[in-house]
């Protein structure tokens, strides 16, 4: 009886894990205004960030960039995703928001447009990111700007990291480099 059971679960849990989105099951615009395929980042680790322009740890897309220009590639990259969910740190227009990264800390990794990270408005790629029964992995509400979400190269997710998480930290170029997610404390 124990092992019918036993049997029955495991195969409720492989219809389960076949039937789950993974990141690259979506499709977002640029700041552009281009559509783009997630599918198109499959075989790489992408590290997914909410930004903000006039936030305190808007400093991070120095680091954001200089870990792309590091690691990005084939097998790694990073894609911004502005937000004005957290005291209006994020007003500006799309082609603001890429003038100001341009100007400012010449990012090249890939940013889409300005959507919603939370709330009612909570744009899909990110109700996934943050909802442990659609990505099958853990949940959590997005806290603040610059949090961010390591997906695999099947489009599954690893790990979270808060905003006090530099992207130059050991936490995050260890899982680049080793494959080795680091729990946050």
């Amino acid at each position: 009886m124990q092992t019918k059971l036993l049997l029955l679960m495991l195969i409720s849990n492989m219809a389960f894990s076949q039937d789950q989105k993974t990141f690259h099951d979506y499709t977002t615009n640029t700041l552009e205004g281009e559509e783009f395929n997630l599918s198109q980042l499959k075989g790489k680790k992408v590290l997914v960030v909410n930004t903000a322009s006039k936030c305190g740890f808007t400093s991070q897309y120095k680091d954001l960039q200089a870990l792309y220009e590091k690691y990005g590639g084939d097998k790694f990259t990073i894609i911004g995703f502005p937000a004005n969910n957290f005291g209006k740190q994020e007003p500006g227009t799309n082609t603001e928001i890429a003038a100001f990264c341009q100007k400012n800390y010449g990012v090249t990794f890939l940013m889409m447009n300005k959507i919603s990270v939370k709330g009612d408005d909570i744009d899909p790629i990110y109700k996934w990111l943050t909802n442990k029964e659609e990505n099958g992995v853990k949940g959590g509400s997005v806290k603040w700007n610059f949090q961010k979400y390591l997906i695999d190269e099947q489009g599954r997710l690893v790990q979270v990291y808060s905003s006090m998480v530099n992207p130059a930290s050991k936490k995050i170029t260890a899982w680049i480099e080793e494959g080795i997610a680091i729990e946050e404390e």
